[in-house]
């Protein structure tokens, strides 16, 4: 027999020994579905703490808790992987289809459960702690799948190695292009069909499983089915969820990379603007609100000509700053595109704004406040901060005291500032941590309140860089004003005993103590 001939045998010989024998899993297929479920798992993970901020209350809380129990259920799962045996190719299939379903519905299930469960939360944490075991189950099973294919510390190295892949890529994809263009019940139902993918994949790839592979294939065909025809439903699946959360119709309703935008209508002709579940304002009486946030400070100041607004993108604040023919610049600087987009392009958001976001006067720009103080050169006379609540850390640094030194500097000499600081009644400390530490940098603040329906007492914070009064009657009030007048704004400085200056805290980057404040006072107010 010739010397190629051997040669050709020794080849076959190798090639026979370096593979699989037959209907045993291959390596690079099930470390490939590591990467795939690990997208998966984070990817639910980060939809439930969404979802319990937006439903619950936009908090660090929600999230923190939601967290906390999935992975403890996780660990949980892992424990739990000890006690399956057998095939366990097929128990990893069941396990894909299983998990597919669970996370794939869960969005929809809390959304749609919420207005109708008395206890949402227990929903809330059962779904995600069985969510969290499932998943748990995952990583423990797919490492017995493949002992003996690989040496210990190569199989332990690449399933980590793909399964912390997998998580940064969900990390990275769930806000900046997931709940932007899909939303949180697509993504959710979309996940759940990559599940079952794996499973379908898997069933399909490997012999041993063709005893059973008719029936689970049946299961997989029904599963994606139903996971598909969610997500061609989800619009629909979430106006419905949305109609039950909120009192009036939903009109509008756009998921941004920074917050869930939600304007509803009644046959009153009101409209409401919610941002993740909270209130924004209601056009029965959004007018107090804004009048009272710019007239005391351009009464105060009758020749201010440049003003910055913070916040503010539905051009409210603006619209009110416009009836001051002085004023020559108003620059407006927003986060998010979507907001000052709607209230610039929506037929009744333009006319409640008097269409104000498209005066030459006004410039605007989307960008985080904090960063674009610190590189902003302007000054201005007037600053007006209308931000969200501080309801989490990322809105709570824009009410502590590096925030407010920064902004300082942006005032022209005289200049002043206005802070809208929630409600002095229903949390008062946190209002007041609001004035202290406003007071801690370098302000000498004026508080005040007014009435506005919707909210109830509302609480607001007049503050300039040098000591100095109040000048409730300095100038002149535009005409037309439905709620401020130099009466009403001269009494907006008296506090009853029940609203009146209690001790806190300042709030500074490394404690964000308003925060605390805020959640412990909001609390017992929250939905759910």
């Amino acid at each position: 027999m010739g010397e190629g001939s051997l040669l050709a045998r020794r080849r076959r010989a190798r090639a026979a020994a370096s593979a699989p024998a037959e209907g045993a899993p291959r390596p690079a297929l099930l470390l490939g579905s590591v990467a795939v479920i690990a997208t998966c798992g984070l990817l639910y993970e980060l939809i439930a703490g969404t979802l319990a901020s937006y439903l619950l209350g936009d908090s660090v809380t929600q999230f923190s808790t939601v967290i906390g129990v999935y992975l403890f259920s996780m660990g949980v799962g892992s424990w739990l992987s000890r006690y399956l045996g057998g095939q366990l190719l097929r128990w990893f299939i069941r396990l894909e289809i299983l998990v597919g379903l669970v996370g794939g519905a869960s969005a929809p299930l809390l959304f749609g459960l919420f207005a109708h469960v008395g206890s949402f939360r227990v929903l809330l944490y059962g779904l995600v702690g069985l969510l969290g075991a499932l998943v748990g189950l995952e990583i423990p099973l797919l490492l017995r799948i493949l002992q003996g294919r690989l040496a210990f510390k190569e199989l332990v190295a690449r399933v980590f190695t793909f399964d912390y892949v997998g998580s940064l890529l969900a990390a990275v994809i769930f806000p900046l292009v997931l709940v932007p263009r899909l939303g949180l019940v697509r993504t959710a139902l979309l996940f759940g069909a990559l599940n079952v993918v794996v499973a379908g994949v898997s069933l399909l790839s490997f012999d041993e499983t063709k005893p059973y592979r008719r029936r689970y294939l049946g299961a997989i065909v029904l599963a994606l089915l139903a996971l598909g025809a969610g997500v061609v439903g989800a619009e629909r699946i979430q106006r419905y969820a949305e109609g039950e959360v909120f009192q009036d119709t939903v009109i509008y309703a756009q998921s941004t990379p920074y917050q869930r935008l939600v304007l509803t209508g009644n046959h009153r002709g009101e409209l409401r603007l919610f941002l993740n579940g909270n209130l924004q304002f209601s056009s029965a009486d959004e007018y107090r609100y804004h009048e009272a946030l710019v007239h005391p400070a351009m009464q105060d100041r009758p020749r201010a000509r440049q003003i910055l607004v913070l916040g503010g993108g539905d051009g409210l604040a603006v619209r009110e700053l416009l009836k001051y023919p002085q004023v020559q610049r108003i620059r407006l600087i927003d986060l998010d595109p979507a907001m000052t987009k709607l209230f610039k392009s929506n037929q009744l958001l333009r006319e409640l704004n008097h269409n104000s976001l498209h005066s030459p006067k006004v410039d605007i720009h989307n960008a985080d406040a904090y960063a674009w103080l610190r590189q902003d050169t302007t000054r201005y006379d007037v600053v007006l901060v209308d931000f969200p609540d501080p309801g989490n850390y990322s809105i709570g640094k824009l009410y502590t005291t590096a925030f407010y030194q920064t902004l300082r500097q942006r005032l022209r000499p005289g200049g002043l500032v206005v802070v809208q600081a929630t409600s002095p009644y229903i949390a008062r400390r946190a209002y007041w941590c609001v004035v202290h530490t406003m007071a801690a940098s370098g302000f000498s603040p004026v508080p005040y309140h007014a009435y506005v329906p919707s909210f109830g007492e509302w609480g607001y914070v007049l503050a300039q860089a040098q000591p100095g009064t109040w000048r409730p009657d300095g100038g002149p009030l535009p005409a037309g004003l439905r709620y401020a007048t130099p009466k009403v704004i001269g009494q907006m400085r008296a506090f009853p005993p029940d609203m009146g200056e209690v001790p806190t805290e300042v709030n500074q980057l490394n404690n964000q103590a308003l925060v605390r404040y805020f959640e412990e006072e909001w609390g017992p107010y929250g939905n759910g």
